[in-house]
């Protein structure tokens, strides 16, 4: 059976980001992932680093700045990075409830998706749990 083909991505002539559907209402304009860092610990920028190599380890992604947040999309935006004082906070887009403790919150937006909120403080927590929501986040990301 041929695989069904995917609709070019949309691109905003303003900020030139990429989105699945057409405009999509976003943060236009052009940040840089630096400022995120500006004022913060540096163990902030050292945990994003690690995480970013995370994210790797499972498949390429775009990374980029977005005004509050930084996203790591593969077609679609997959996961977000809000940089605190000295943590991260994490979101990843599931198609599905997945419970833990490590989950600070989880966000329903229907029919079938979740954000999926994780705190990061320490690079130890950069482990095998972690992973797996990574994983399958990026999963969804490729649609």
């Amino acid at each position: 059976m041929p695989r069904k083909r995917k609709r070019p991505l949309w691109k905003c002539p303003k900020c030139r980001h990429q989105f699945v559907t057409r405009n999509v209402s976003h943060s236009c304009g052009t940040y840089r992932i630096n400022d995120h860092f500006k004022g913060k610990d540096p163990i902030a920028r050292k945990l994003f680093s690690e995480f970013r190599a995370l994210v790797r380890t499972f498949g390429a992604a775009k990374v980029y700045a977005q005004k509050t947040r930084i996203v790591f999309q593969a077609r679609a935006r997959f996961a977000s990075v809000i940089v605190r004082k000295n943590r991260l906070e994490i979101g990843l887009w599931l198609k599905r409830r997945r419970e833990h403790p490590r989950l600070y919150r989880i966000e329903f937006y229907p029919p079938t998706d979740y954000v999926h909120r994780i705190r990061l403080g320490h690079s130890s927590e950069l482990d095998r749990v972690l992973g797996a929501f990574v994983r399958e986040a990026l999963k969804v990301g490729r649609q």
